[in-house]
């Protein structure tokens, strides 16, 4: 959760490191705890000194630093899509990750979050094997709460999503990114869930 503060994209070397560190660290608790992943937003583009070029290069550099230790435990580091100004195109995103070179790397897919900038299937197509897991949450244009929603409502045209998904034969996990509740509340994010990728 301290990618967004403490990012591999920072402009002070020192705050790069930390990110790393951090990184590291969940990487040996993703091992610890059972997990196979974790999940990095590896940067933000935030002005002349953090541009999407300096996210890109500075991103990589301390990725590749971490993948010996992702190897050794077996844990991949997955790239998500989010507004932070960087990869906002399924081919930025492909190439940033097949630039890294990587198994250890690939996507953590955000269905909704990918709305802003094209259809959530064409992501998927683009991206194909990358991607490892899924985000699955609600999304609508000209919606409030920023377009959120819940998972079946607003505009992810899912049976597209259902028909890329089977293209590329993903047959990962899915992660409904959703604020949680009761047993109500928790059931009907399962139905929800279940209804939009036809489990």
């Amino acid at each position: 959760m301290k990618h967004w503060e403490l990012r591999l994209s920072s402009p002070n070397e020192n705050e790069r490191d930390q990110g790393r560190e951090i990184l590291l660290q969940a990487i040996r608790d993703c091992k610890a705890f059972g997990g196979s992943t974790v999940l990095l937003v590896p940067g933000k583009v935030s002005g002349d000194d953090e541009n999407p070029d300096h996210v890109w290069q500075r991103s990589i550099v301390e990725i590749r630093k971490v993948l010996p230790l992702a190897s050794q435990l077996g844990i991949r580091v997955l790239i998500e899509n989010v507004w932070n100004g960087f990869c906002e195109s399924p081919d930025e995103l492909r190439d940033y990750i097949d630039e890294i070179d990587s198994p250890w790397v690939g996507a953590y897919f955000d269905i909704g979050n990918a709305q802003t900038f094209a259809p959530s299937q064409d992501w998927i197509r683009t991206l194909g094997r990358r991607i490892v897991q899924l985000d699955v949450k609600g999304w609508g244009l000209g919606l409030p709460n920023r377009g959120f929603c819940k998972i079946g409502d607003g505009t992810v045209d899912w049976l597209e999503v259902r028909k890329a998904l089977a293209e590329i034969g993903y047959t990962g996990w899915c992660t409904a990114e959703v604020s949680g509740g009761d047993r109500e509340r928790l059931a009907d994010i399962a139905a929800r869930v279940d209804k939009v990728l036809q489990l």
